[in-house]
């Protein structure tokens, strides 16, 4: 059905109802629309005022996310512009009331600021929330919001991208009042109450709130200062400082041009292009997988966890989060004990920090039910879902699996929460592979939003769609990935860790590589992210994957010796870093004799490394890898795995992700980087087939996507 505005007379009241599902969206169509109705009202003699509303159960979520991404390639003429609307809204004779509901957000709440009045139920939400997809408002909302709000809120809202509550926007200025309980009705009369007036305001012209530049200067540079700290590297968020600044020292129409070419600025850059990727990539990745169907997910209500540890407890506080019931059990009594407790800690800290109150931490807390093994066994049969949680070691996996398949009722989906096992080789000593699905959290899995989905060779599609579904109960971003060894996160991360422990024994240091990955973007350098998983849990998952069995390869020497001095992270106080706090990592003068000395006995001369080299290396190593993952089938579309990394790795959003990384640095330039390395360090660096390909064609990994959606 083709966007509409549906025109319903209230006696002198007209409703102007934007309908276009599912979230009325500012897609072509609906501007023009829009403007016919209110061009028709003008000239109505028997209307008094007009009510703009949306239809279903929101106002206008924004722009059509469509059209900017044509913008960010190339189309610039995509990029909306309202400014004629939003001019006839406001300098319309009757009065105009929006009347928000749901959400109104970016252009939503641009087009609700050209109105003269603006009704809100209390549950509705508004914000700008541009600066996510690396733009800034572009329709008039910088120059209209410090005009409602000030420059101090508006500053705020539009950096942070964090939308508020109708009864902070009345409290702001930015809504007039509440509604009652039916908006059209509140609305309505509202429209009433104003309509006998000549004098409707304006926002343009409404000047008061903007303040001076002595008044001004210290919130924009705190702005700039937040824009630091909550979207570190980030243009767009600078950029709607800028634009807020010329509101309030331009006219307003020169403000609006000056927003305009920020905005396009913005646009054009290729942190718009990522995050905008981003935004649709996690929406491609959250589908059902082909012959798949919504309707064929089952309900999970109660969640079996083996094993209580880190993992184990954390997913319990998942469950509980999302108000499922939860049996969780462990083979020792410490460990039973131990995570219950770090649960109830978890959670206390939650609530010292105002996040959760003690009533809903008690309702979560009762829904987790810590019991024996012995307990276990018989009460596991009422689980919808059971999760083992155990460390990496295929044949206890196995064992635990047989014992599962014994007690679980039929229809009961068991999943392994495995980073790196064989999917297939658990569910194969079960009577029911098909209902066999790895599950793989990431830590700490309570927060964490990843969760990879495993298919194994039988798993059935109604399986996947129950995992796909369980994981949107969780507030988790679900990927299905193929069954193969560290799937997709993990075997990416192998050859990018491998590679960061040779360039410290080659001249780097552990501190100078992380700062280098930090500086880019990354949410936590490589060696602090191995001290926080531990040593000891690399060391495992490396023997039981066979890596360095080719006693030509190039194998890293310094990991093992740490391992076998106890040094295994965080958990120790010791790892690659010294942890004088628990969790501040200082860079240990004998982490880097140790490396000096054993690197010089191996027979390594060190060198200096520039941070660019550094980041190039190992940016590299993720985009080659990446490409044989694709080209195995092991991840389903490139773009799932920029959103594994984004959203479990902590690769910046503003890059993309490693794929789209790759493409923007030119495929290329990735190869002849590549094949430079190939000559240098040998067989680890052979360009992937699929890399090579894409690259002799001119192509990217974007449009291997898009050609297999076709």
């Amino acid at each position: 059905m083709p966007p509409r505005v549906i025109a319903t007379p209230h006696d002198e009241i007209l409703v102007l109802e934007i309908d276009n599902p599912p979230v009325n969206a500012l897609s072509p169509g609906v501007p023009e629309a829009l403007r016919e109705a209110v061009a028709g009202a003008q000239r109505d003699v028997g209307v008094a005022a007009i009510v703009i509303r949306g239809a279903g159960r929101m106002f206008v979520a924004g722009a059509d996310i469509n059209t900017l991404e044509d913008a960010a390639w190339g189309n610039e003429a995509a990029a909306p512009n309202w400014h004629a609307l939003f001019q006839e809204i406001e300098d319309s004779v009757k009065p105009v009331v929006m009347a928000i509901h749901g959400s109104a957000l970016g252009g939503g709440l641009e087009l609700a600021m050209s109105g003269h009045y603006r009704i809100a139920a209390a549950s509705a939400q508004i914000g700008q929330p541009e600066v996510n997809l690396g733009i800034i408002p572009g329709a008039e909302g910088t120059q209209r919001l410090p005009r409602l709000a000030g420059i101090a809120k508006a500053l705020d809202m539009c950096v942070t991208g964090r939308p508020i509550s109708a009864v902070d926007a009345v409290a702001a200025g930015i809504v007039d009042e509440l509604s009652g309980d039916d908006l059209t009705a509140s609305a309505v009369a509202f429209a009433r109450r104003v309509a006998g007036g000549r004098d409707h305001r304006r926002t343009r012209e409404r000047n008061d709130r903007l303040g001076d530049a002595t008044t001004n200067a210290p919130l924009l540079a705190e702005a700039r200062q937040l824009a630091a700290k909550v979207k570190r590297h980030q243009t767009a968020p600078l950029k709607a400082i800028d634009a807020i600044d010329a509101a309030s020292r331009l006219s307003f129409d020169d403000g609006c041009r000056r927003e305009r070419e920020l905005f396009l600025e913005c646009v054009r850059s290729d942190q718009a292009k990522a995050l905008i990727h981003v935004f649709f990539a996690e929406r491609e990745a959250a589908k059902l997988p082909a012959g798949a169907s919504a309707a064929a997910a089952k309900p999970v209500r109660t969640v079996a966890i083996v094993g209580a540890g880190t993992m184990g407890s954390g997913i319990a506080t998942a469950c509980a989060n999302a108000g499922l019931d939860v049996l969780l059990t462990d083979s020792t009594a410490a460990a039973l004990d131990g995570g219950p407790s770090a649960i109830r800690k978890n959670y206390d800290i939650s609530i010292s920090r105002k996040r959760l109150t003690q009533p809903e931490v008690g309702e979560r807390l009762a829904r987790i039910h810590a019991v024996s093994t012995h307990d276990f066994a018989s009460r596991a049969g009422t689980a919808d879902l059971i999760i083992e949680a155990i460390f990496e070691d295929l044949a206890i996996k196995q064992q635990v699996f047989r014992e599962l398949d014994a007690i679980a009722r039929p229809g009961c989906i068991l999943a392994s929460n495995t980073s790196t096992l064989d999917i297939d080789a658990i569910a194969s000593v079960t009577s029911r592979p098909s209902a066999v699905v790895g599950l793989h959290f990431f830590s700490p899995a309570a927060v964490m939003r990843l969760l990879e989905i495993v298919r194994g060779r039988e798993t059935t599609t109604d399986v996947l769609a129950t995992s796909l579904a369980f994981a949107k109960n969780l507030r988790k971003l679900g990927v299905v990935v193929g069954n193969g060894p560290g799937f997709v996160g993990n075997r990416l991360l192998f050859p990018y860790m491998y590679e960061a422990q040779f360039l410290v024994e080659d001249g780097a240091t552990p501190s100078q590589v992380d700062r280098a990955l930090t500086d880019f973007g990354m949410a936590m350098g490589i060696f602090a992210v191995d001290d926080m998983a531990g040593l000891d849990v690399g060391w495992r998952v490396r023997q039981a994957m066979g890596h360095f069995s080719d006693p030509s390869e190039r194998r890293p020497l310094v990991h093992d010796r740490l391992v076998e001095l106890g040094r295994y992270g965080q958990k120790t106080g010791k790892g690659w870093y010294r942890y004088d706090d628990p969790r501040t990592p200082t860079p240990d003068p004998d982490v880097e004799a140790l490396i000096r000395s054993m690197a010089t006995a191996g027979g390594i001369r060190p060198r200096t490394f520039s941070n660019d080299e550094i980041v190039r290396r190992l940016m590299l190593a993720l985009v080659n890898e990446g490409a044989r993952a694709l080209a195995d089938g092991v991840a389903a579309r490139a773009s799932d795995i920029d959103v594994i990394y984004v959203n479990g790795y902590g690769f910046p959003a503003w890059r993309g992700g490693p794929l789209l990384y790759a493409d923007l640095m030119g495929l290329a330039e990735v190869l002849e980087q590549i094949r430079s390395f190939h000559r240098d360090f040998g067989a680890r660096w052979q360009p992937a087939p699929l890399l090579v390909d894409l690259a002799n064609r001119g192509q990217t990994f974007r449009a291997f996507d898009r050609a297999r959606k076709t």
